[in-house]
């Protein structure tokens, strides 16, 4: 007898869609508007930038501390009830963000909001284990990548319209004694709507994919039938149960010999060489590099597209090819507008390109193929502001963030794929997935901790011509990166040297930050204690 064609368990796929959604709306809507909210809580302008660096820094470091422990929780109590208490953090530090008065409230929320989320991980392991055929996981694993980019279409877009809205749109909300003591919480507020769809529908309707939970009782499962009954004659309910019970069996199920080896896999925790196999230790090494530029330059962009236009004509400082300043000139809301027509095109790339790509020429060479297109957009990217014409300015910058999309879209899901074939075995992928996202975070403080570094140098000696102003920063910014690179490579003494990196910035600033309470030593001081925070960590991880 011939076995059915394996297929895509589409109404768990949709239902874990839904679930996600709502992070990828809430995470960059604040991309237009974060410059904004920081000037407007008494950040003078000359100290946006950072600042807008120190809450992406924040964030990424609250999630790298708890991404394991997040993922090794999934891995015992299940994936459905830690992916719903993460949205449900999420939301309520997401809405806690947008009331922020202070810059010391907004940047406590983002790091809570870090710290209590570790779905990206989680939400990787259960369509993993939705999908183990090997056959079917480009489509799979393209859907959540997709379901950000379709969020990331709608988050910028309402996060800059949304915000200031009494400003924005008087007609509508001049009248509102609340928007105008709270200009940012409007688009927070949308987005709590759509956490609060997302949490309901996963918990009436999501099944656990944990083999070792997936046949205990679920109320919330109970709730969702009820409710389905209501609304169905009998006949129809046991027929479409029937069907949705054969095509969750075909797809999560491929063989009846999966039951004993996950059974054999809970039986004894997983040691650290199984999870870490020579494979998933390269392909770690590639997703959390690929993190921490992409994070870098997500970072920067809003606040370079945010920057006044600068003239360049007999301007003293401007020395080219490599001396100039200045941006786009560009309000949150049109900022939102580029983001989302971006997503718009990203979308179709997405779903219907890279599944047949990858295909077609393999996981790996896409992989390969994509990762030279990064450095030449972020090498091409500032340049953008010398164009003579201001249209031809607009359809470069636009160009290059379409194309760095493209790149990504290829990049993370190819990534992805490769870590999940490498795991041991599904017994261990809630603990790897949720690795990979620590040590994406990890990357990502260490290229912010880098920027801020460089940044606070390069200002030194662009406002004092201080030569060893600029030295200096991009020594402790060399040294945090080769730290970055021995911790990655499992190398001896790279937390030492990002400890000393952070001693040194932290020797040389803080005195100063005291003394004068500028804004960039102040800022480089709370990036050395980041950095003896952050890598003192290390020591206390068992190897």
């Amino acid at each position: 007898m011939l076995e059915k064609p394996a297929r895509l368990p589409v109404r768990q796929l949709v239902i874990l869609s839904i679930c996600r959604f709502a992070e990828p709306v809430v995470l960059t809507s604040v991309l237009p508007y974060l410059p904004e909210m920081i000037d407007h809580v008494g950040v003078p302008r000359s100290e946006v930038a950072k600042w807008v660096g120190i809450t992406s820094a924040v964030t990424s470091f609250s999630q790298a501390l708890m991404a394991v422990t997040w993922g090794t929780l999934s891995d015992t109590l299940g994936r459905k009830p830690i992916i719903l208490v993460g949205l449900t953090c999420t939301m309520v530090f997401s809405l806690l963000f947008g009331f922020s008065s202070s810059l010391s409230m907004l940047v406590v929320s983002r790091a809570l909001l870090g710290l209590m989320n570790g779905n990206v991980g989680i939400i990787r392991t259960m369509v993993a284990e939705m999908v183990p055929q090997k056959e079917l996981q480009p489509r799979a694993f393209s859907i959540m990548p997709l379901v950000w980019t379709i969020g990331s279409i709608f988050g910028p877009a309402f996060g800059g319209a949304l915000a200031k809205p009494a400003e924005k749109h008087p007609g509508l909300f001049g009248g509102s004694e609340f928007l105008r003591n709270w200009p940012f919480a409007l688009p927070n507020i949308a987005a709590a709507a759509f956490f609060v769809v997302g949490i309901a529908t996963g918990w009436l309707f999501l099944h656990e994919t944990l083999a070792a939970k997936k046949h205990q009782r679920d109320y919330g499962l109970v709730v969702g039938e009820a409710l389905t009954n209501s609304c169905t004659s009998s006949r129809n309910k046991k027929k479409s149960e029937s069907h949705a019970s054969d095509a969750e069996r075909q797809s999560l199920l491929p063989s009846t010999t999966i039951h004993p080896a996950t059974a054999a896999a809970k039986k004894a925790k997983p040691t650290w060489a199984e999870i870490f196999t020579p494979q998933s230790r390269l392909v770690l090494l590639a997703y959390a590099l690929m993190s921490m530029h992409a994070m870098a330059f997500d970072s920067v962009l809003p606040v370079f597209l945010h920057s006044p236009v600068q003239q360049y004509d007999g301007n003293p400082d401007m020395k080219l090819p490599f001396k100039f300043t200045g941006g786009f000139g560009i309000d949150s809301q049109t900022i939102g507008i580029y983001y989302t027509l971006i997503g718009i095109l990203g979308m179709f790339i997405q779903f219907l390109i890279f599944p047949w790509a990858a295909h077609r020429f393999g996981v790996l060479n896409c992989l390969k193929a994509v990762v030279s297109m990064f450095p030449i957009i972020y090498m091409l990217t500032p340049f953008t502001v010398l164009l003579p014409v201001p249209w031809l300015r607009n359809v470069a910058i636009f160009l290059l963030m379409f194309g760095k999309l493209a790149a990504s879209i290829f990049g993370f899901p190819c990534t992805t794929i490769l870590l999940t074939n490498s795991a041991s075995s599904m017994s261990v992928l809630g603990t790897l997935n949720g690795v990979g996202t620590s040590s994406t975070t990890t990357t990502k403080v260490a290229a912010l901790l880098a920027i801020l570094t460089s940044v606070g140098g390069i200002t030194g000696y662009l406002r004092a011509r201080s030569l060893p102003s600029l030295i200096a920063g991009l020594s402790v910014s060399f040294l945090y990166l080769l730290s970055y690179l021995r911790l990655r490579a499992n190398q001896p003494y790279g937390a030492e040297i990002g400890l000393l990196a952070s001693i040194v910035l932290g020797g040389a600033s803080i005195p100063r930050a005291i003394k004068t309470g500028k804004g960039v030593p102040t800022g480089l001081g709370v990036v050395a204690v980041l950095g003896v925070w952050f890598l003192g960590m290390h020591f206390l991880v068992p190897d």
